[in-house]
């Protein structure tokens, strides 16, 4: 009795021991293939702030070969100098010794210092010269100029602007506000107000901030109702209409008459839209919403918010909300610029990126980024269709301050209630847009918070002066 629970006791641990050893070879066998380069390129590995130390940080330009981030040493000592200041801060980020880094100075962090595949940099210093080795390069997408254009036109407005090339999905112009300073000494000075602001300074909005996006949504309600062959629907409105209970109303109560789609979108007219609704359904909309992009998670050059429409809409209230942009639907303005895109370049939403390529030291290109689609929101005949509604909506609704001389602008306004709304505070101006019309070069998402005046009076200039600098250069 005694040899059998010896060897009971015996198996028992044998049993443990090899659990435990298959453990730690799964656990290395993570660890070699996904882990390592993780935790080798973690700007707070202390053996990679030790290699960093011996190694000139890469330079990052414009697409035309400004400076926009640069290494320097001074007395010996080296520092991340940002020419710009703040005018990068949300796309760029920072590189800091005690505050670590974010968005592309995290992301590029490897490719910055000239990590190889294996994570490692081997010897830092020049065997010829002695002199620290250089990281790599990287060139970005983003137009210095239009850039500048564009932090200056949204002054001291908290909001965000993206502009995309809807052929390729370059981002030529990222601006979210506030922003900050994130040189050395004026990021370590200001730290303990940029981290309790209730404005969120360090917030890039473009990308992480969440908005409903009011009537600028019409687009991916407009697309899904022709897509279901309601493109003929009409209403009539009074200015306001009983849904379920409630009652939803036009703004400025105005009554319209007689609306088909394309003059419902050109005056915005919530009656039309949610009357729409009960036609639509809720499948058909949340389909054609993650055709776009919302409800997924997006791969891009710095960390996104994931857009989010609800997928199991429950009451014809909600639904008449969501069709309008609002209910329980948020998107990322980058979300919106990608779907104002898509709409521009034949229903095809192309992939976004930031960085155009990677060169080293002597301006040699190592890597480059090459476009690539990323979704089939709609096909052609019905992003067409959409088109010459935006277009009609500048030429003669809400969208009259986004119009060029002698150019097709297509766009769509929107304001949107947010939880400040109902507390006596203004509501979200947006506006997306692309121009020219009939040959997109440029598409647009403009949002301002919390703003006293609607989106067609206080985003769409914005965007008419970036579109027309952009298309004149």
């Amino acid at each position: 009795m005694k040899k059998t629970t010896t060897n009971s006791r015996i198996l028992h641990v044998f049993v443990v021991m090899s659990i435990l050893f298959l453990v730690l070879i799964g656990y290395m066998s993570y660890f070699e293939l996904r882990g390592k380069s993780s935790l080798m390129s973690n700007s707070y590995n202390r053996r990679l702030k030790a290699y960093e130390e011996g190694i000139i940080r890469g330079t990052i330009f414009d697409r035309d070969g400004e400076v926009l981030a640069i290494t320097k040493i001074k007395n010996g000592v080296t520092t991340r100098s940002y020419p710009y200041k703040r005018l990068y801060s949300q796309v760029i980020g920072y590189s800091n010794d005690m505050l670590g880094k974010t968005l592309l100075e995290a992301q590029y962090n490897d490719t910055l210092l000239g990590l190889n595949a294996l994570g490692v940099v081997g010897n830092t210093m020049s065997l010829i010269t002695g002199e620290p080795k250089t990281g790599n390069n990287l060139i970005l997408t983003i137009d210095h100029d239009l850039q500048t254009r564009a932090r200056e036109l949204i002054g001291d407005k908290r909001g965000a602007i993206v502009a995309i090339n809807p052929k390729t999905g370059e981002i030529l112009a990222m601006v979210s506000t506030p922003d900050y300073n994130p040189n050395e000494s004026a990021l370590d000075e200001n730290w303990d107000y940029l981290t309790t602001d209730e404005n969120s300074p360090l917030l890039p909005r473009a990308v992480l901030g969440l908005y409903p996006p009011g009537s600028t949504f019409k687009v991916v309600t407009a697309v899904a109702a022709i897509k279901k062959g309601l493109d003929d629907f009409q209403v009539e409105d009074t200015g306001s209409v009983v849904i379920d209970g409630k009652t939803f109303t036009n703004a400025g109560d105005k009554v319209y008459g007689t609306l088909d789609m394309i003059s419902a979108m050109t005056v915005s007219s919530n009656v039309y839209f949610t009357t729409l609704s009960e036609k639509l359904g809720g499948r058909a909309l949340v389909s054609t919403a993650e055709k776009a992009g919302i409800n997924k998670k997006l791969n891009f050059d710095i960390p996104t918010s994931k857009s989010k429409i609800n997928t199991k809409i429950k009451s014809d209230t909600e639904l008449a909300a969501t069709v309008i942009g609002q209910g329980k639907l948020l998107v990322t303005p980058l979300q919106m610029a990608l779907i104002c895109a898509g709409i521009a370049n034949d229903g095809v939403i192309m992939k976004p990126y930031l960085v155009k390529s990677v060169s080293d030291r002597n301006g040699e290109i190592l890597t480059t980024t090459f476009t690539k689609k990323l979704y089939r929101f709609t096909d052609a005949k019905t992003a067409n269709q959409v088109t010459d509604m935006m277009v009609e909506v500048v030429k003669n609704g809400t969208g009259k301050r986004a119009a060029i001389s002698g150019i097709n602008v297509a766009g769509k306004t929107g304001t949107a209630q947010n939880e400040k709304s109902s507390q006596g505070g203004y509501d979200h101006a947006w506006f997306i847009g692309f121009a020219p019309a009939d040959d997109p070069e440029i598409a647009i998402a403009v949002l301002l918070e919390n703003q006293a005046e609607d989106g067609g009076q206080v985003a769409a200039p914005i965007a008419r002066k970036l579109m027309n600098l952009w298309l004149n250069k």
